[in-house]
């Protein structure tokens, strides 16, 4: 009876043991990964299950303010409930084809522990000035100053401001309500899910920083079917001009593995309802690539903006935009 007993006891902590370990564990896994454990034991079924449904309801892990769920209603989202990348909320720095994330566990909101976000600035300018207005910034802050239509500065990590300062809206993550759904034919796309006032800002396009030389050799591979698989790229190239017309910086940023939800804003050949915003701060070696509301975006309304000038290419990817000025194929970018 004795022995009985104990081995109840061991099993039980045995199993206590293995559902710990799984439920660590199976975070980790990709989407195939996942599949292929859940169907070994009914038990590793139930808890990849859970992690499904906790991706399927917030795509940013808890990172940013607001939840941001996959609604997906072909054929009930079974065969594709949420799209698996690696999600990075600002700009990151190249990272090799190994790196894996938790998502779908408890602490999904703590990925980046008590520091919260990361830092908004990649790099910084050692010494750089800014503004140094300790109370919060008014009219009479240096970094107010506004370069253009699309070019706008903020206070950055050379100011004597918080990130409470008024003139950071961008650096705060996504403060509006969004929800990525998929279409038959242009795939994921993303949503507003309550009205977004004009001039309201979105989200900023994040993703890996990359060389032009990288950025041109990962455009080749995605631009071969074969080998691309199911693949969306998302590769975003944004060149900054000077008066005369010629390239005064190009900014590589590859969400295609590790990004954010800017990374599922679909083409219009309308310009959308989005301005691509070429944002600098005060400290901040670079810029970074923000998307602010045109104009009223209503509930459910797609997001969209113009990747750029059509390219005839007999080979490019067609483009489902519906507006009445749609060339029917995407902006390609010829590198």
């Amino acid at each position: 009876m004795e022995e009985r007993c104990s081995k109840k006891i061991i099993d039980s902590q045995s199993e206590e043991a293995f559902l710990r370990c799984a439920t660590v564990i199976l975070p980790y896994l990709n989407p195939a990964e996942l599949a292929s454990i859940s169907s070994t034991c009914k038990t590793l079924y139930q808890i990849s299950k859970l992690v499904t449904s906790r991706r399927t309801s917030d795509a940013s892990r808890g990172i940013e303010n607001l939840p941001i769920p996959f609604l997906n209603p072909i054929a009930g989202g079974k065969s594709e409930p949420y799209s698996y990348f690696i999600y990075s909320p600002t700009q990151t720095a190249r990272v090799g084809p190994e790196i894996r994330q938790p998502w779908g566990s408890d602490g999904d909101a703590s990925l980046y522990g008590k520091e919260g976000r990361p830092d908004p600035f990649l790099f910084r300018v050692e010494g750089a000035s800014g503004c140094d207005c300790a109370r919060g910034c008014g009219d009479g802050c240096n970094c107010l100053t506004a370069d253009g239509f699309l070019l706008t500065r903020e206070c950055g990590p050379s100011c004597s401001c918080d990130s409470m300062c008024g003139n950071r809206v961008s650096q705060g993550g996504v403060m509006t309500r969004l929800k990525i759904a998929k279409d038959e034919r242009k795939g994921w796309g993303l949503f507003a899910a309550e009205l977004i006032p004009s001039g309201q800002f979105v989200c900023e396009y994040a993703g890996e920083l990359l060389s032009t030389k990288e950025a041109r050799q990962r455009q080749q591979t995605y631009d071969k079917p074969a080998s691309n698989g199911h693949v969306t790229p998302a590769l975003l190239v944004v060149k900054e001009h000077l008066p005369s017309g010629n390239t005064c910086m190009r900014i590589n940023i590859d969400a295609t593995r590790i990004g954010n939800i800017a990374r599922f804003i679909n083409h219009s050949c309308d310009g959308g309802n989005l301005d691509t915003v070429i944002t600098r701060s005060s400290g901040a070696l670079l810029p970074r690539i923000c998307f602010f509301a045109s104009r009223n975006i209503q509930e459910n309304e797609e997001l969209a903006f113009s990747y750029g000038d059509v390219r005839l290419d007999p080979n490019g990817q067609p483009c489902f935009c519906s507006s009445s000025c749609c060339a029917g194929i995407l902006p390609s970018e010829h590198t």
